[in-house]
C-alpha cells in the first residue's frame, strides 16, 4: 500500500464554501479521481480514515461536506460509537439538513465538486468515479446522471429510497446515465426493499446502462461505516473488493 496524504481543503460552491477532505498518495503523482459522498452522520473521524484506504490503493479521494450549508464539519455533535438507537435524538437535526438537500441543490453542488476536482494537478485528467454510503448513494446516482461526461462510474452501498413513486425518485435518471454502476444492497434495509431493488435495476436495464447489484445477506442499513452500531465487517469488507474492482475496471 502506498503511503497517504490528507488534508482538509475548502470548494467554493455557488452558495458558499464547502469544507472537504482530500486524500492523496503522497508521491505527487496525479492519480484517478474518486468522489465519496457521505452517509447522514457526515464528514468525521471514520470517513477520512476510509478516504485514506481509497488513497494507499492509489486514488485521489474528495470527501466533501455535503451539508455545509448547516455549517462546516463536524455539523452534529457524534458520540465516538453512533448508535442511533440509543441516541434517537440524532436525528432530530440530522433529518432536517438531509430534507434540505433537494435535488436541485445536489445536482448544483456535484457541478461545483467536479469543477474543483477538473482543475487540481493531485487528480489526473478525465473522468471521474464516484461512491456513496447511504443517503450519499443517492447522490452518486443523481451526480452520474447530471454530469455522465464526467462521471465513468459509480459505486453506492446500503443506499435507501432509490426507486420511489416519487416524481423525483434517483432512479429516474438512468437514462442519462453512461457510467458503469455497481450496488451492494443491505438485505435488512427497510428504506431498499427488494421491489425497490427490482425497480432501480429494470430502470438501468432498460436504459441500456451497464450495472450490478448484489444484496449483502445479513447486512444492514450503514453496514460499512465501523463507527456505527450497524457495522458488518465481513460486509463491509466484500464492500471494499467490489468498489476497488469497479475502480480497476474503469481507471
Amino acid at each position: 500500500m502506498t503511503s497517504v496524504q490528507g488534508t482538509d481543503v475548502d470548494i467554493p460552491t455557488e452558495d458558499g464554501v464547502a469544507d472537504a477532505y482530500l486524500a492523496r498518495p503522497d508521491d505527487g503523482r496525479p492519480r484517478p479521481g474518486v468522489l465519496l459522498y457521505q452517509d447522514a452522520f457526515g464528514l468525521r473521524p471514520h470517513l477520512r480514515s476510509m478516504a485514506d484506504r481509497l488513497a494507499a490503493a492509489g486514488y485521489t479521494v474528495l470527501v466533501p461536506n455535503v451539508f455545509y450549508r448547516q455549517g462546516r464539519s463536524p455539523v452534529f455533535e457524534l458520540p465516538e460509537f453512533i448508535d442511533p438507537a440509543a441516541r434517537p435524538e440524532l436525528f432530530e437535526s440530522i433529518v432536517p439538513a438531509i430534507q434540505a438537500l433537494t435535488p436541485e441543490l445536489v445536482v448544483r453542488d456535484a457541478g461545483a465538486y467536479l469543477r474543483w476536482m477538473a482543475e487540481r494537478p493531485e487528480i489526473a485528467d478525465g473522468p471521474v468515479a464516484l461512491t456513496g454510503y447511504c443517503m450519499g448513494t443517492r447522490l452518486a446516482l443523481r451526480t452520474a446522471g447530471a454530469y455522465p461526461d464526467r462521471v465513468a462510474a459509480a459505486a453506492g452501498f446500503h443506499g435507501g429510497q432509490l426507486a420511489t413513486d416519487a416524481p423525483d425518485s434517483p432512479h429516474l435518471v438512468a437514462e442519462h446515465i453512461t457510467a458503469e454502476l455497481y450496488f451492494g444492497h443491505a438485505d435488512a434495509d427497510q428504506s431498499m426493499p427488494p421491489e425497490q431493488m427490482e425497480r432501480l435495476a429494470a430502470a438501468l436495464t432498460a436504459a441500456g446502462v451497464r450495472h450490478r447489484y448484489e444484496v449483502y445477506e445479513g447486512a444492514q442499513h450503514g453496514y460499512t461505516q465501523a463507527d456505527t452500531s450497524a457495522y458488518d465487517e465481513a460486509a463491509a469488507e466484500r464492500h471494499w473488493a467490489a468498489l476497488l474492482d469497479l475502480l480497476k475496471r474503469t481507471f
